[in-house]
């Protein structure tokens, strides 16, 4: 990890590139959870409303040692969204939306990230001298990757990761529950266990998703410049 930071702030390109994620993590994590809150509104349950998180400001969804890891490493959390499962009709169903809600959130992101990612390619292209120019086009194309991370990794089904919500449901109420009640050491287990064979297979996963994405869209004639990145 100390190898890892040195190399951020080895050269200014680096810390350039550091500075870019602040803004696209806060994003990021705030509109993750604010969905969180705002499904589990909708679907009879304000516990998180209540709290005031369902909003925007970062300041009520950031977890300091998540948002370190996001930026360093692009795997981080925010606070948990608090949800009260007794105020859905269905429990399950409930806790299911709700947690789906914030991958869903993150690939929305990423989706609209490739637009002006798009654009700022082309604009670059056509002026590569510009240190500006090219500030621009890392942080749309952070913007579409790092939501992409983000969705990915949270719907791995490991409890009290969103993806184990919907990977659960089927099991009996008891079972269920009862997972949950351990969710806190079961992350912790599978932090552990990723520490030591490394976050590579889940950056796999997202490039061939991202890559696949820029393919489509490089297949809009005119576009087809985009190939490029992923060559």
């Amino acid at each position: 990890m100390l190898s890892h930071i040195t190399q951020i702030f080895s050269s200014p390109v680096n810390i350039a590139l550091f500075l870019i994620r602040l803004p696209i993590v806060a994003i990021a994590l705030s509109f993750h959870e604010m969905s969180h809150a705002y499904v589990a509104h909708k679907m009879g349950d304000d516990t998180a409303r209540n709290l005031g998180r369902l909003t925007m400001n970062p300041l009520k969804h950031l977890d300091l040692i998540g948002s370190i890891s996001l930026v360093l490493f692009g795997i981080g959390w925010a606070k948990p969204v608090p949800v009260n499962a007794r105020n859905f009709d269905n429990p399950k169903k409930g806790m299911a939306l709700t947690a789906f809600a914030g991958p869903v959130s993150n690939l929305i992101l990423s989706i609209l990230g490739m637009i002006p990612f798009v654009i700022s390619f082309y604009v670059f292209s056509a002026n590569a001298d510009s240190t500006a120019l090219w500030l621009v086009f890392q942080f749309f194309y952070m913007f579409h990757y790092l939501n992409l991370v983000y969705a990915v990794f949270n719907m791995l089904p490991v409890p009290p990761l969103d993806g184990s919500r919907l990977a659960l449901i089927f099991l009996p109420d008891k079972i269920y529950f009862g997972v949950m009640k351990y969710e806190r050491i079961i992350m912790i287990l599978f932090f552990v266990f990723l520490y030591f064979i490394g976050f590579e297979f889940i950056s796999t996963i997202c490039s061939y998703i991202s890559n696949g994405m820029i393919y489509l869209v490089s297949l809009i004639p005119g576009l087809g410049e985009l190939r490029l990145i992923i060559s």
